[in-house]
């Protein structure tokens, strides 16, 4: 966990290292052309929270072709090759089975320069916390699973997980960012406290300017809430301080699993909001300071 990254980084020579990455998961959207843009997106994600630029694309497909339309198939790949395209990558081949249940995903390769990258391991104290994107999309697709979620935050949701974190990535190297994490499996919560570890460092976040989905608060409450956050939740607890003051049912949210959730950076305190003033210009309009960085050894305070 001290240095845990989904992408993994091999120096080819003294300006060029290769950053690498896969991921694929079953669909959480009903569209097949939006799932496929959020599987591309998310798979991105990982080349983008090391600084690095995507540059090929494999396709990994899983898909039951006896039982479904090829339409659907060719979908899902249109989604997740307009992706490809909007990051500046080339789509170079992949590989497909049979499977009684859709999937979809990348391996993605970038480049970086091997003294340039980012990675959870590198905060400082003194630093400024952004989160580029909102957290829920856990809670909400439990919740659209259940036949329950608005139309209008239906389509918020799916924005947010098929936006790029091209434009953060970017900013953040620009800027020369200390550290730097994308937000999925283990919440924002979880990936804090990786980068906390990985940097011996204190974080601490402000929940209140934590931004958050619409309607996340009140599905939470309902019980949508899926059975991996619990599993954050306990995994983490020894290393947190949670203050009496942040409301019970906010607890869950920070701790939900995100699908292709947003960049959390770690960046000089004079230069956070240059980050968000780039990225606000880019349309960008949830990112937040949400925290800081101080003298600690692998801890969380959530206020």
């Amino acid at each position: 966990m001290e240095s845990a990254s989904d992408a993994g980084i091999f120096k080819l020579n003294e300006e060029i290292a290769i950053v690498q990455s896969l991921d694929f998961f079953t669909p959480i959207v009903d569209d097949p052309f939006e799932f496929g843009q959020i599987a591309a997106a998310n798979s991105l994600s990982d080349i983008y929270a090391v600084g690095a630029k995507p540059i090929v694309a494999l396709n990994i497909v899983c898909f039951p072709i006896k039982e479904q339309s090829e339409e659907i198939l060719a979908q899902i790949l249109k989604g997740g090759l307009e992706k490809i395209h909007e990051a500046g990558a080339l789509l170079i081949g992949g590989h497909s089975v049979e499977d009684k249940e859709p999937k979809y995903g990348l391996s993605v390769t970038g480049i970086v320069h091997p003294q340039k990258f980012l990675c959870n391991k590198g905060a400082k104290p003194g630093d400024a916390l952004i989160l580029t994107k909102p957290i829920g999309m856990g809670i909400l697709s439990t919740a659209h699973k259940a036949g329950l979620l608005d139309q209008d935050i239906l389509k918020k949701m799916i924005d947010v997980m098929k936006t790029l974190n091209k434009d953060a990535s970017e900013a953040m190297v620009a800027l020369k960012a200390h550290s730097s994490t994308d937000i999925t499996g283990f919440g924002l919560a979880g990936h804090a406290l990786e980068m906390a570890v990985a940097s011996k460092v204190k974080i601490v976040i402000d929940t209140k300017k934590v931004p958050i989905l619409p309607e996340v608060i009140n599905f939470s409450n309902m019980g949508f809430i899926p059975e991996g956050d619990y599993a954050n939740r306990e995994y983490c607890k020894k290393s947190f301080k949670i203050n009496p003051s942040v409301p019970e049912e906010l607890i869950p949210v920070l701790f939900d699993a995100q699908t292709s959730g947003g960049l959390l950076i770690s960046i000089l305190k004079e230069d956070a909001q240059k980050l968000i003033n780039t990225l606000n210009k880019k349309g960008h309009k949830d990112v937040a300071i949400i925290g800081h960085v101080e003298e600690g050894d692998g801890e969380v305070e959530l206020y």
